[in-house]
């Protein structure tokens, strides 16, 4: 049971793991430019899992001690995974203790996985969540190892390494754009998130962009649901 969802869930993981090896390794070689050994970005990114915040949390370590600030920061920062799980409630209850796990090592890529594919007839829901939640933390953790290695061997220019973090969310945005022909709630998330920068700023718009969508979503619920109805 459990190969069967291993080898269910590789081929969605493929070209998560593709990316998450790339920028794995530029959080790894961006982490060594600012005097870390390789160390420090494997055991982060075992421990945090959270590749936006890894990268804030490289520059929280050079700078002056502020708890209270690295919280706040950490907490707007990942303020979306409430709402990925409480969208993943019903599946992650039905997977038993490995629910844990994968409460524990939900990312972006992972959620919009785990979301929407469905595993083969007779493949464990549950086991096959786990071996793709799995497999994307096992590719960002050996990118970050590696790019800690490099980065110590082989020293070369970082300026604008960071930016890599951007170019994931578009690319992301850009395959959920491409792989369903229901555009609104992409259209309701770009439109809040403009919103709330507008309104907010550039350093405190992701929580209140994350309620405007929230809100804006319940209340386009049913018109997206009868879309979805008419389209079967």
């Amino acid at each position: 049971m459990k190969t069967r969802a291993l080898k269910a869930a590789l081929p969605h993981c493929l070209p998560v793991c593709a990316g998450f090896l790339f920028i794995g390794m530029s959080y790894g070689v961006y982490m060594s430019s600012l005097g870390f050994s390789f160390v420090w970005p494997m055991v982060m990114s075992v421990a945090i899992f959270a590749g936006s915040m890894e990268f804030l949390t490289a520059n929280l370590l050079v700078l002056n001690f502020d708890p209270l600030n690295a919280l706040l920061l950490a907490l707007t920062v990942n303020a979306r995974h409430l709402f990925y799980g409480i969208s993943m409630l019903d599946k992650y209850r039905a997977a038993g203790k490995k629910k844990w796990y994968l409460i524990y090592g939900m990312c972006d890529e992972s959620f919009a996985i785990n979301a929407s594919a469905e595993p083969p007839q007779g493949v464990d829901r549950g086991w096959f969540m786990f071996f793709v939640t799995l497999i994307n933390q096992c590719a960002w953790v050996g990118g970050a190892t590696l790019g800690g290695l490099v980065g110590g061997l082989i020293p070369f220019d970082t300026t604008g390494i960071d930016f890599v973090l951007t170019a994931l969310f578009v690319v992301i945005f850009l395959g959920q754009w491409q792989g369903t022909k229901q555009h609104l709630p992409a259209l309701a998330g770009v439109l809040c998130s403009v919103l709330a920068l507008l309104l907010f700023g550039a350093d405190r718009f992701i929580l209140p962009a994350m309620i405007l969508i929230l809100l804006a979503l319940t209340a386009l619920r049913g018109k997206l649901e009868k879309k979805e109805e008419s389209a079967l």
